[in-house]
């Protein structure tokens, strides 16, 4: 008998996933059915793997996921007991290698990629292959399983360079330097999305594509990316040092609003679209975001500063080149409304890294 997830997970974390088994959604139709999902260890992919399990637990929906991981032994330590779920079979390989013996799906979520610069770094083939020939292969796989619904995770870096001094609709189309090999991870996205429109249009593949914004959440203290780092500065009780004015100006989504949206496009998108995921109300600086973190624990006494005096002054919001703020109307119409803003998500990111400590 599985042991329920309340009992597998430290408090915040099973709160955090709570609130995604019980969004509003047609879950009847995930009820009985496999989910083949990949990059299933990663922030988002552990959200939506352990979100089916609490279904499970509070409503019997009896859904199976294949939960393939690049890493089986980072999937056991995101997963914790919970990887012993009857209804939950991890498998370790790589997209740009899946097996041919794979149980078939009724519905597929592909969200392997790499998602830090310094991945781009070291491994940008890698990270242009996970996006090209492992998206092709995922792919096949959903066409040959007649899947019911496929989602494929795309990116807000997608759009490239844009001059116009708008926010970016899913019409938007920017400049991207593809002789550039930092663009790895962008022009594998853009990849990845004229794959899923060949599939539809040559197969009929049920494919809906996802584009999100800056997502974060419980990714851990070494995580390199800016927001993370000022997440670790709270944990360790340290105060935010910039190196720059903090101007970058972006849509930021918390992970639990993502996994729903996500499950939102999968369940109730439509074949062949393009959803922006974000949230309206966190979009913010990067020096704002550092301004949420410590307000929102005015108890630890922690204050940001510069490293340079000079940038010290709020920078003027220029739209020379446009900033990374996403519209998501569309993903709106399909009912969709996130739900936790920057400082709430900081909040409940700190609580479940200090509880996982």
């Amino acid at each position: 008998m599985n042991t329920p997830l309340k009992e597998l997970l430290k408090p915040a974390l099973y709160a955090d996933v709570l609130s995604v088994a019980k969004r509003a959604l047609p879950w009847e139709k995930l009820a009985g059915k496999t989910l083949f999902l990949t990059g299933a260890a990663g922030l988002i992919g552990r959200y939506l793997t352990l979100a089916v399990l609490a279904r499970n637990d509070l409503f019997g929906d009896n859904i199976r996921v294949v939960a393939f991981v690049h890493n089986a032994e980072k999937a056991r330590n995101a997963f914790g007991g919970a990887a012993e779920r009857d209804e939950l079979t991890l498998l370790a390989g790589d997209v740009c290698d899946l097996p041919s013996d794979l149980p078939k799906a009724n519905f597929v979520i592909h969200a392997a990629s790499p998602a830090s610069a310094i991945q781009y770094e070291q491994n940008p083939v890698g990270t242009l292959l996970t996006n090209t020939v492992g998206t092709a292969n995922v792919l096949a796989y959903a066409r040959d399983c007649g899947a019911e619904s496929v989602l494929c995770a795309s990116s807000l870096k997608v759009y490239g360079d844009v001059y116009d001094g708008d926010v970016m609709s899913e019409k938007t189309n920017g400049i991207l330097d593809f002789t550039v090999y930092k663009n790895c991870y962008a022009e594998g996205k853009r990849a990845t999305e004229t794959l899923a429109s060949a599939y539809f249009h040559q197969f009929g593949t049920p494919v809906k594509l996802v584009r999100p914004a800056y997502i974060y959440g419980a990714c851990g203290l070494d995580d390199d990316r800016v927001w993370a780092q000022f997440i670790a500065n709270v944990v360790r009780r340290e105060n935010i040092l910039l190196k720059s004015n903090g101007a970058a100006y972006r849509s930021f989504c918390y992970v639990a609003d993502t996994a729903a949206a996500f499950l939102t496009v999968l369940l109730a998108g439509e074949n062949g679209e393009v959803y922006n995921i974000a949230d309206d109300r966190s979009n913010v600086t990067i020096r704002d975001f550092g301004k949420i973190a410590v307000a929102a624990f005015p108890e630890r006494g922690l204050s940001l500063s510069f490293a340079n005096p000079e940038d010290e002054p709020e920078p003027p919001k220029t739209f020379a080149k446009t900033p990374e703020i996403l519209d998501c109307a569309k993903l709106r119409a399909l009912g969709f409304e996130a739900q936790i803003d920057v400082a709430e998500g900081v909040r409940r990111t700190v609580a479940i890294l200090e509880e996982s400590v």
